[in-house]
């Protein structure tokens, strides 16, 4: 039995404006993407997604952006590009079903509105140059295409498209509007001088500057009065050169308090500074409070405060401080939208953690895909995945103790499969141990723990220390076995590589190898990347070699932006396009744009990747009935991959 934990404050009630909450819990506003149907409405998708968090608790709920007008920044059906829409009763008709769908579980409805996008357009609008700005850009995605300055009377139309639009959602019976102002978003881009050069009313002082959101909120009020409580969200820092400072922040929230705003959402960041805005894993717990704290200082309505606050203790100590009036979660309740009811039963080892890669949130929506998670596979099909009893119980052996394979037993022990799993270490977890040694890879840690509780409490025959072969299977007879086996790092086929003080990275991370203090680390993706990041904060003299052009490809723009910040911060020397072509004497020979060179180094640290562990599953496959392949041992992928796939194998038996 856990202990509770002590957390009056996330369940006290709190009022915003008129509206009253039963919670200081407030789901962040996320985008959906394909959630949303290609004409802006709000799917029946969308509606499942966000009832499931109503039901796990939540006290407030606010949607993603949802635009106001789809005309000046013309709207496609592309997929790419495509955001919820509150501009016509066809639109409005879906959030009034969402609304009545959460007020039934007690949970408050709050709409996000966005005037567009602006410089940071993508998908269809900013490739049929559609994109508009305050005063003629570049755009993010393309600095080659130029967004158009708005015209004067444009703006003055999307003020009464504000208007028209919360008119439209307070008859839906929606509870509070959420006006978007962050993330240099178009009318953050109107609020900063980084961004607005305009001539006219719009433009000029920070007076010019605010006017087009001060007239949005003074043109819901003149229509709806105090009816329907306006929440502002903003960055209160845009982290980037020439953006805006804490001063003129707090001014901001000043004016919008006397503008008549009922609640300030306090953010920081903007597309250049993506880690900030959207914290990938090596941002710390409540990377975000100090930002709520000085704004709560200057207001007197109430802050909600973002940044990884998925960490009930870190939550709650953020309200019993004082620092904010609410707590906002985003992909924590991707991850568990149980996450409320969990923490006020004090069933905190049941909370399946956000592990902040973006895999399955941020990165799928800017493919054109719904908006999912990689540690929770239902994120977005919560009717359609579904995890229920299996018709026929069977004898289920798993062979292999990673994220794949405990993910596999928990959901075939869940539906009632007699489940066993082997695992030839001493320990569950797989590639996730190595992975979550870096003190800023320690959510890892957090997943490992959840997933291994999970498999002990549903009565998994766990067997630590076995070894699987064709004979052990055989003798067992299940009638279904699934390989689960992982993925051993590749080492270099060169001269010199079997020498001392050369090793795969994995086995530094597992402490079976120490390091030198200067170290080469041979291999420019994630592994090498983080690698380099850890030694470089334990003090180590590091240079990074990678064969192609960009370090760290493929991964998230959020994640990228930080681990490269963090390799500068470490004075990380990388070297691109480099081959390796021989480790000799404590050197390595190199050829760097079509030089030779040597680096000296006291350790040479191979992170070139994994290879896939597929013999024992080659060899059971058409001598055992059934067997199946998950994870890293068919091709050495992402957490999503091995979550996913340990998940939806196991909801078919």
């Amino acid at each position: 039995m856990q202990t509770p934990l002590n957390v009056t404050r996330l369940f006290e009630p709190g009022k915003i404006g008129r509206l009253s909450i039963k919670n200081r819990i407030v789901m962040a506003p996320m985008g959906i993407g394909a959630l949303a149907e290609p004409d802006g409405r709000l799917s029946q998708r969308a509606i499942d997604y966000y009832v499931a968090r109503a039901r796990g608790g939540v006290g407030l709920i606010i949607t993603g952006l949802t635009c106001v007008d789809a005309e000046i920044e013309k709207k496609t059906e592309d997929g790419l590009g495509m955001l919820a829409r509150a501009d016509s009763p066809i639109h409005i008709n879906r959030f009034a079903e969402l609304a009545d769908a959460v007020h039934d579980y007690g949970t408050k409805l709050c709409v996000q509105l966005t005037a567009g996008m602006g410089r940071v357009a993508y998908g269809d609008i900013l490739r049929k140059g559609h994109a508009v700005a305050p005063s003629a850009s570049p755009c993010f995605w393309n600095p080659r295409v130029t967004a158009r300055e708005l015209t004067t009377e444009e703006v003055e139309k999307l003020v009464q498209a504000f208007a028209q639009a919360a008119v439209f959602l307070g008859v839906a019976g929606v509870d509070a509007i959420e006006l978007h102002g962050h993330e240099g978003y178009l009318l953050d881009q109107f609020q900063s001088a980084l961004w607005n050069e305009r001539a006219d009313k719009y433009g000029r002082d920070l007076e010019g500057r605010l006017r087009f959101p001060l007239e949005v909120i003074e043109a819901i009020k003149s229509r709806l009065g105090n009816d329907l409580p306006l929440i502002y969200r903003y960055g209160i820092v845009h982290h980037v050169e020439g953006g805006r400072g804490i001063d003129e922040s707090l001014e901001m929230a000043r004016r919008f308090e006397e503008a008549g705003v009922d609640a300030l959402h306090v953010d920081a960041g903007c597309y250049e500074a993506w880690y900030w805005a959207h914290p990938p894993v090596y941002q710390p717990p409540g990377c975000l409070t100090d930002m709520a704290e000085r704004a709560r200082k200057a207001v007197n309505i109430p802050v909600i405060a973002v940044g990884k606050l998925g960490y009930p203790d870190i939550a709650e100590k953020v309200l019993q401080e004082g620092k904010a009036d609410f707590v906002c979660l985003g992909r924590a309740l991707l991850a568990d939208p149980e996450w409320p009811l969990k923490v006020k039963e004090g069933r905190s080892d049941d909370i399946k953690p956000c592990i902040g890669d973006h895999t399955g949130c941020l990165s799928r929506v800017f493919q054109g895909k719904y908006l999912s998670c990689a540690v929770n596979p239902a994120t977005g099909m919560e009717r359609e995945l579904t995890v229920g009893p299996a018709q026929e119980p069977r004898s289920v052996l798993i062979i292999g103790g990673g994220p794949a394979g405990m993910q596999a037993a928990l959901v075939a022990a869940q539906r009632g499969h007699q489940v066993s799993l082997w695992e030839k270490n001493d320990h569950l977890g797989g590639n996730l141990i190595p992975a979550s040694v870096p003190e800023f890879k320690k959510d890892l840690r957090d997943l490992i723990k959840y997933l291994s509780t999970q498999v002990k409490k549903l009565g998994v025959d766990l067997t630590l220390g076995r070894e699987a072969s064709l004979e052990l299977v055989q003798e067992a007879k299940p009638d279904v076995v699934i390989v689960a086996t992982g993925a051993t790092p590749i080492m270099l086929q060169i001269p010199g590589v079997k020498k001392d003080g050369v090793f795969p990275a994995v086995d530094l991370l597992l402490g079976k190898r120490e390091s030198g203090e200067k170290v080469l680390v041979l291999g420019g993706g994630l592994i090498g990347c983080e690698t380099a990041a850890y030694l470089a904060q334990a003090g180590k003299k590091v240079t990074v070699v990678e064969i192609l052009e960009r370090i760290f490809r493929g991964e998230n723009r959020a994640n990228q932006q930080q681990m490269l910040k963090m390799l500068v911060d470490g004075n990380v020397n990388v070297l691109t396009s480099s081959r390796v072509l021989e480790i000799k004497d404590g050197r390595a020979i190199i050829d760097h744009d079509g030089r030779q060179e040597g680096l000296e180094a006291d350790t040479i640290v191979v992170a070139i990747g994994l290879e896939a562990r597929s013999g024992l599953h080659n060899e059971l496959n058409g001598k055992v009935p059934e067997v199946y392949a998950i994870g890293d041992c068919v091709k050495p992928r992402r957490v999503l991959d091995a979550i996913w796939e340990g998940f939806r194998i196991a909801r078919f038996l």
